[in-house]
């Protein structure tokens, strides 16, 4: 049960949030709607997002999984679960996004690359409370990806922290965004 109210008041920019969410995930967005409770809060974070989109620099497929790892590590339960439906929409294949949560299992590795296992990594490792970052772990980074490439993906994952940190205190849960991914079983 979320902690606040998901009825704000339908301003204009409400509904303006509103009509995009539905127009572009199918249905109005939990957070949109906890956001919208205070409406510089939600300019201000739909400005975020829309920027944050934008950035191009690192490869989409690891964006996500440094998104993915984040959003496990801090266990947020809506980003977990539109993160699968974003990760297909993307292209990745379920059995991958399923193992993120997992990356460091004997089983579940062999799914990812060397360079997919760095970056969920360095995500961990940033969002631990105390950041474990290291200087080796982020030179090997540096060298695959470049620097434009490796200030991206510690953005990424900083703004992960930041939504799943707040989704997580708001007490949102699954919008069934997973179940909807989901290929039905055969009778």
């Amino acid at each position: 049960m979320p902690r606040i109210s998901l009825t704000p008041p339908r301003t204009l920019l409400v509904r303006i949030a509103a009509w995009y969410s539905r127009r572009t995930y199918g249905k109005e967005l939990d957070p949109g709607l906890a956001y919208g409770h205070n409406p510089r809060v939600l300019f201000a974070y739909v400005r975020l997002e829309q920027r944050a989109a934008k950035w191009n620099k690192l490869d989409a497929g690891l964006k996500h999984l440094a998104v993915m790892a984040a959003a496990a590590r801090v266990n947020c339960s809506w980003c977990m679960d539109f993160g699968y439906w974003e990760g297909r929409e993307l292209g990745l294949s379920p059995e991958k996004i399923e193992r993120v949560p997992r990356w460091r299992e004997a089983g579940a590795r062999e799914a990812f690359t060397g360079v997919e296992l760095l970056v969920m990594e360095y995500a961990e490792a940033m969002t631990e409370t105390e950041p474990t970052v290291t200087d080796g772990l982020a030179a090997q980074l540096i060298a695959r990806l470049g620097e434009e490439a490796f200030v991206e993906l510690t953005a990424v994952v900083a703004l992960e922290n930041f939504r799943s940190r707040v989704n997580s205190a708001f007490g949102l849960t699954s919008q069934g965004f997973a179940e909807a991914c989901t290929v039905p079983s055969r009778p």
